[in-house]
């Protein structure tokens, strides 16, 4: 699965719309303290995310926990 950065256009943004991301391919480089959302990893549909609610969910866990999970990368 491909990898996509969070991109909001403004503040505050939620993390399950698809239009706040940008496609990066590859994992990105997300160094320091686990404080936001930097990165998610998800099926692609057209260059944007799918995300599931399951995804949602995981998202909102890793925020909570300040810890990278799986498919969620944070950064400071």
């Amino acid at each position: 699965m491909p990898w996509y950065v969070f991109n909001p256009g403004s503040f505050p943004a939620s993390p399950c719309d698809p239009n706040n991301y940008i496609l990066v391919g590859t994992a990105p480089n997300c160094p320091g303290v686990n404080n936001v959302l930097c990165a998610i990893q998800a099926d692609d549909n057209m260059e944007h995310p799918i995300l599931t609610a399951a995804l949602c969910s995981e998202i909102a866990t890793a925020l909570q926990n300040k810890i990278d999970t799986t498919n969620v990368k944070l950064r400071p």
